[in-house]
């Protein structure tokens, strides 16, 4: 049973955590390259909120949803 165990440990720690080991001592050298999957992550969150609130106005601007205070049964 302690084998099964060890070989977990080993799994983890010596190749599923090589990239990021990789990753901290790149961060001692150069920050902006070892944060650059953050930036492109940020990236893609900053361009899907502009679609989304695109898509909104467009939806807005059509008219088509009922603002009324009556067009939900709670709100009455």
């Amino acid at each position: 049973m302690k084998d099964f165990f060890e070989g977990i440990q080993y799994l983890f720690e010596n190749v599923l955590f090589l990239p990021l080991h990789w990753l901290r001592e790149l961060e001692l050298e150069n920050w902006w390259a070892a944060n650059t999957l953050n930036w492109i992550f940020i990236i893609i969150c900053m361009a899907a909120l502009l679609y989304w609130i695109m898509q909104l106005k467009k939806y807005n601007d059509a008219g088509e949803e009922s603002n009324e205070i009556t067009a939900h049964s709670f709100l009455k």
